[in-house]
């Protein structure tokens, strides 16, 4: 990752953690002054959100730092922990939050201060919207995963504010207490599914599953910036490290090539995948010489060494260029 953009990454994370420690206050003191089961579900919410702003600073910072001999795919790993991290933190509090939500249809205790609570709510709800919009801008531009799971985050802790708060205004309009222990379940089980999914999500990155729109985005830059003298290209595999992207695949080059012209044509296929991709890009490349089969789908037509007539050219996508082996039209 650029310097600049860890740097305006670690701010960015720095500030999701002060604002994160001041919206807890508030929202611990609206619960105080309530009593609502489904403000202290909420407020409880703020915890995670300190937390895990905190883990992601230090997150960020290592992400940062260069490879070295124990770390040759360099620190941006440590984003997916990160992430997942913060998602089981998401479902603790949810099903920490779920049973005193439970409990509260048998105490039937009154709520307070109606009007001081929905006010504080309001507040932290276009605070946190504010802030967690953000990140997530800021996250997919830098393509920090840290920042837009914690932005993520934000915004799906002001949803569920802005559903307390609708709950708190019903409370106010008719009286009954109940509702506040069915907004304290609606609202631990929508941070429980939410918690799976950014934890889902942090395992894919860990475990190295594709990740379909960075593929698709790779893809296009090829097909857009092909090559006839590229005759083909397989055994294609990304992994995501924090921001860059690791691609190791294999090309296929006349086999007439000098060394040197096969080196360049690697190095410029190389340039074209760095030049056009919005993230830092390494990547491993190994050239084989074609086969006479190759000739049924290479284009280049004026080849004084073709065995074969040109049939079809083969189309690069994910299917074809994940194949550990040659193109084959048959």
């Amino acid at each position: 990752m650029p310097k600049k953009h860890q740097k305006e990454n670690l701010k960015a994370i720095l500030l999701s953690l002060v604002i994160g420690v001041v919206l807890m206050g508030i929202k611990f003191f609206a619960y105080f002054i309530s009593n609502s089961t489904a403000v202290l579900t909420d407020a409880s919410e703020s915890i995670v959100n300190v937390v895990a702003a905190a883990f992601a600073c230090y997150s960020l910072y290592l992400a940062g730092l260069p490879k070295d001999e124990n770390h040759p795919y360099g620190h941006g790993k440590i984003e997916f922990f990160s992430a997942g991290l913060e998602g089981i933190l998401i479902l603790v509090a949810g099903f920490l939050t779920f049973f005193p939500a439970v409990w509260g249809f048998f105490s039937n205790k009154e709520i307070q201060n109606l009007n001081e609570s929905i006010g504080l709510i309001g507040l932290t709800i276009v605070i946190n919207s504010t802030l967690g919009f953000y990140l997530v801008f800021k996250g997919k531009k830098s393509n920090s995963i840290i920042l837009e799971a914690d932005g993520k985050h934000l915004l799906i802790d002001s949803v569920s504010s802005l559903i307390l708060l609708l709950g708190l205004f019903l409370i106010k309009i008719t009286q009954i207490n109940y509702i506040d222990s069915i907004l304290g379940i609606l609202l631990a089980a929508y941070i429980i599914r939410n918690g799976y999914q950014i934890t889902r999500r942090s395992i894919a990155g860990l475990m190295d599953e594709i990740d379909e729109t960075k593929l698709s985005k790779i893809i296009k830059i090829l097909n857009k910036n092909r090559r006839k003298i590229w005759i083909d290209v397989h055994n294609f595999r990304v992994q995501q490290y924090g921001a860059d992207v690791h691609i190791d695949c294999h090309i296929t080059l006349p086999f007439y090539l000098t060394l040197e012209e096969s080196h360049q044509e690697v190095c410029d296929f190389e340039e074209i995948l760095n030049n056009n991709y919005e993230n830092n890009v390494e990547i491993f490349i190994h050239s084989d010489p074609c086969l006479p089969k190759c000739c049924s789908y290479c284009e280049v037509i004026d080849c004084k060494f073709r065995k074969n007539d040109f049939e079809k050219k083969v189309e690069w996508n994910k299917k074809t260029l994940m194949n550990d082996h040659k193109h084959d039209l048959y």
